[in-house]
């Protein structure tokens, strides 16, 4: 059972079904009864799991040994290493056991290793950054893999032909072009190894990144394409095969965008309901992100760009449904997962290398195929941008075009799709795996180690780790709108305005039936920033110590943990509890930074102009001592409120306050006098 349930590294397992020890009955004639044994050694029962856990220990004691020394992890990307590591431990296994095991087998890869690191790239992308740069991705993506494949498969043609390539080399134009639609497509895993470890600016990085992860659908048409043509012969190939083949191009990209849409929907949809039983969180968004992976292979579609879809559509929905507690588990869960599949699959590709006998070795193929990727890379990457730039408003300029061109990598991607050939209809199977192991090794390697310094030399704009400002915030979704208007008033349907459309589809439609109405309460942009500064005001107000300006101590018995503290409102639960503390970030003498000043500033503008309680209706209470509170005959709700440099006071409003809009008049006031903003003139108390 355990052997059909964890066949994670499909080790060989010939000897664990062939050496059971035959049953023998109790009383049989001629037999002793059998008597109690203390030991009894069965390693056969747990050959696979204990194999699968130990492989899994040493990837993980190899990245700890690699980051002993910063000097060496600093200088050779951590892939590198792995890459060597597994050729060392191949060695050993081949000059002990005298033949090669432990392979990567395509079967393990597609269907175990490569799933989790599609899923957390997937899911983790950042959507707005991956959406602006959507049409450069897909124009590399599809234009730029079509590109490389023909390019290359014609021109290792035309290399046989000239006879640079050795005689023995058997194999034909539809055998280089299937050859060329395997070794052209950037792998995903190699890709986010290296640039992760680079840190390329932001637009550079979801650039080739998405590139390596929407290719995939191109690669998988024309790798199947090709392979029937070949299994086919060109003589029976008809002019309806290249009409089929041009058709499933669209049936697989976009039947496996439909895959990931639909898991998407079920996922966010599900997890609207689990409430009550938040421990099955985590298992829900695992197990249906893989659902929709192994539903779009089992239709042969994309299954990397199902699953990719997947994790980006149902984000924003599931962060907002699961609580704190299930978004840690995800998070590090996935990205565990993650690492450890990319370590595995580092070094079973150094292992599999050893294996001299899956391949043969031709020096004008391998020379051949190493110039071919690299300068139609370049001369696709050049031409493409070329084109791009007349449409883009932030062109990419030369040093992004070079560092594009010497990012696209392979990988494991393209070594089990080479493994997966068929030696009776490409008779040139060995050679072309020894030429894809020579090309994953050298862009891995070779490139992996001199893409940094590279990207030093060239002065390549780096990526910058911070988290924006409130500031920021509020002028990012200002100029989104006003675009959205110029584009809506000129007539012009853009990208601003689709993206307009589609979140007030969002807000009005998905998100009211996808999230839970205490999640949707809060996502409304501006109030959730001021809701999440006020629980941070609040738990930093307790932390140091503060002390409540009523006659009792701030005592919330409704109040749920923190935890849970996103369902509801610190405001309301205070206003609800009577409580005359004052949560303000001015209370707090100590601003550690000025990204702190800067979010206190926007924090008291939003209290100044955009939570303003109603005038009609409006009770006005005068606050007394502290001590000594005077009766009322009403039990009254208290909003508090500071209206001046030291002054409290405490308003009862009968209905809860509603966001009052700024005119321009009142905005422009605003930005001229800041102090007018920050601290408003004192009302006038009414008379006792």
């Amino acid at each position: 059972m355990l052997r059909a349930a964890l066949p994670l590294l499909w080790l060989p397992l010939a000897g664990a079904g062939t050496t059971e020890e035959p049953t023998r009955e109790p009383g049989s004639p001629g037999e002793p009864p059998p008597g109690l044994a203390l030991f009894r050694w069965q390693w056969h029962e747990v050959e696979a799991p204990y194999l699968v856990a130990l492989w899994i220990l040493v990837a993980s004691l190899a990245k700890i040994v690699f980051h002993l020394s910063r000097k060496v992890t600093s200088l050779v990307p951590e892939s590198c290493l792995l890459i060597l590591l597994g050729l060392v431990l191949g060695g050993i296994v081949l000059a002990v056991a005298k033949k090669a095991e432990y392979q990567l087998e395509p079967g393990t890869f597609f269907l175990f290793l490569l799933p989790p690191i599609v899923l957390d790239s997937g899911y983790f992308m950042p959507s707005r950054l991956f959406f602006d740069n959507l049409g450069a991705i897909l124009t590399y993506a599809v234009v730029g893999t079509l590109w490389n494949t023909f390019t290359t498969g014609t021109a290792l043609w035309g290399l046989q032909q000239a006879g640079l390539v050795a005689p023995r080399v058997q194999a034909g134009l539809l055998d280089f072009l299937l050859f060329g639609s395997l070794i052209s497509a950037v792998d995903p895993v190699a890709v986010l190894a290296v640039f992760e470890e680079v840190h390329v600016n932001e637009t550079l990085f979801i650039i080739v990144f998405g590139e390596s992860l929407l290719n995939d659908a191109v690669t998988v048409v024309l790798y199947k394409v090709c392979n029937s043509f070949v299994e086919m012969g060109s003589a029976n190939v008809q002019a309806t095969d290249y009409l089929k083949g041009v058709a499933s191009l669209f049936v697989v990209s976009l039947g496996g965008a439909a895959v990931g849409l639909v898991f998407a929907f079920l996922l966010a949809l599900t997890t609207r309901f689990t409430k009550r039983v938040r421990i099955i969180e985590p298992l829900l968004v695992f197990l249906l992100a893989y659902a929709a992976y192994l539903t779009a292979e089992m239709a042969s579609l994309s299954a990397i760009l199902a699953v990719t879809v997947c994790g980006l559509g149902c984000k924003k929905y599931v962060e907002a449904n699961i609580s704190h507690k299930s978004r840690t588990a995800v998070k590090y869960t996935m990205k565990t997962l993650a690492s450890c599949a990319e370590t595995i699959i580092f070094m079973l590709l150094g292992i599999s290398a050893v294996d001299s006998s899956k391949w043969a070795w031709d020096s004008g193929l391998v020379l051949g195929t190493l110039f071919f990727i690299l300068f139609f890379r370049a001369l696709g990457v050049v031409m493409q941008t070329w084109v791009l730039n007349q449409f883009r408003l932030v062109p990419l300029d030369k040093i992004d075009q070079v560092v594009m061109s010497y990012g696209g990598l392979r990988g494991a991607v393209a070594f089990a799709l080479v493994i997966l050939l068929d030696r009776t209809k490409v008779p040139a199977k060995d050679y072309f795996v020894a030429t894809t192991i020579v090309v994953v090794f050298f862009t891995v390697i070779v490139q992996g180690l001199t893409i940094k310094p590279l990207v030093k030399w060239l002065k390549v704009k780096r990526s910058e780790h911070y988290k924006p400002t409130l500031n920021q915030e509020l002028h990012e979704h200002t100029f989104d709108h006003i675009l959205a208007a110029v584009e809506d008033v000129v007539g012009h349907h853009g990208y601003h305005y689709w993206r307009d459309r589609w979140e007030q589809f969002d807000k009005k439609y998905l998100s009211q039936l996808l999230m839970r109405r205490s999640a949707y309460r809060i996502r409304d942009q501006i109030w959730d920033v001021y809701y999440r500064l006020n629980i941070r005001d609040a738990i930093s107000f307790v932390d140091q110590g503060g002390h409540v300006l009523s006659s009792t101590r701030l005592t919330l018995p409704s109040m749920p943990s923190r935890n849970s503290v996103a369902e509801t409102s610190v405001t309301n639960l205070l206003r609800e509890s009577g409580s005359g503390a004052c949560l303000d970030l001015q209370v707090i003498d100590t601003v550690r930074s000025g990204r702190d000043r800067e979010d206190a500033v926007m924090h008291h503008l939003l209290c100044g102009g955009l939570y303003k309680p109603r005038r009609r209706g409006a009770l006005r209470c005068a606050q007394a001592h502290v001590s000594s509170p005077p009766p009322q005959p009403v039990q009254r709700r208290n909003y508090p409120g500071r209206v001046g440099r030291g002054t409290w006071q405490s308003t009862c409003p009968q209905k809860p306050p509603r966001l009052y809009p700024w005119t321009c008049r009142q905005a422009g006031t605003r930005v001229s006098h800041p102090w007018r903003a920050w601290h408003p003139r004192p009302v006038p108390r009414p008379p006792l």
